[in-house]
């Protein structure tokens, strides 16, 4: 089992920053991606962005230029930069990683619990 432990929201005013950082823990496993889904009030959940483990990134529109995805292998945790924030990034952000358990070569999934972005005008 892969558990993710996200770290870093808060409230922040228009044009703020914030990190987020979320850390992938358990025994056995290969991360093959690491993203960041966020859902607002009374929206679906969306992607924000994602991070293959050779680097290559994908971006929603909406955040492009603003947000920014690394990830540090070797500490299997992954990042999420945000600038120039804007109320309507208003969310909750959750980690979500894909990979392999290498002791059964079974696929999975994993979700972190949930990060509070707030950002005020």
């Amino acid at each position: 089992q892969v558990q993710l432990v996200e770290s870093g929201g808060g409230l922040v005013q228009a044009g703020g920053s914030l990190r987020l950082s979320c850390a992938a823990s358990g025994s056995s496993f290969s991360i093959n991606a690491m993203g960041w889904y966020r859902q607002a009030p009374g929206k679906q959940r969306e992607l924000v962005a994602d991070i293959t483990r050779r680097g290559t990134t994908n971006y929603a529109d909406s955040v492009k230029g603003r947000f920014t995805i690394s990830r540090d292998g070797a500490k299997n945790t992954v990042y999420l930069q945000m600038n120039s924030l804007k109320p309507e990034d208003t969310a909750v952000y959750n980690c979500n990683a894909k990979g392999v358990v290498l002791t059964t070569l079974l696929p999975f999934v994993s979700w972190g619990q949930g990060t509070q972005v707030t950002v005020s005008m």
